[in-house]
């Protein structure tokens, strides 16, 4: 099983959507560090994230990267690069630009909710990509107009 760390906003966005539950259809259980379950407050992110038994909740053991790292990145997204150094994360789960490139840096596989939507209808676990990517727009999150063409025509919609 593939060893995946996700951060605070696939997870927001994806449950503000209803399709929280594909993260752990694509990938089984996943992990978050302590920070990001600490961040994610808004609902329905709150109450899904608690009742899924699929989502491991790990304290990083080893922050010293923080003060690295805290320039840059929020405590979630240093935690999930710490987390997934010590833990040999497969994946990152990541939307912020900033910390996609530090991670890409430090050698880690990374992707984004567009990337898990993406993955979701290759296996058939949804039928659309764009009707999904219009929701989370008028749900408050920023995608590219350039991003968004990508996506939809990988999709092939």
């Amino acid at each position: 099983m593939r060893k995946v760390v996700v951060n605070t906003t696939p997870i927001i966005a994806l449950a503000d959507i209803g399709q929280l539950d594909l993260l752990q259809k694509i990938y089984g259980e996943i992990v978050i560090p302590e920070a990001v379950d600490l961040e994610v407050l808004s609902e329905p992110a709150r109450s899904l994230l608690d009742a899924a038994k699929w989502i491991k909740v790990v304290k990083p053991k080893i922050l010293s990267q923080k003060s690295m790292f805290s320039a840059r990145l929020h405590a979630g997204e240093i935690e999930v690069l710490t987390l997934a150094q010590e833990c040999g994360a497969d994946l990152l789960v990541i939307d912020d630009n900033a910390a996609k490139k530090t991670a890409k840096y430090l050698g880690f596989t990374v992707t984004g909710t567009m990337g898990v939507l993406l993955k979701a209808k290759r296996e058939g676990y949804i039928d659309k990509v764009k009707p999904l990517i219009e929701r989370l727009i008028a749900d408050g999150l920023y995608i590219s107009p350039a991003v968004q063409a990508y996506v939809i025509e990988a999709a092939e919609e």
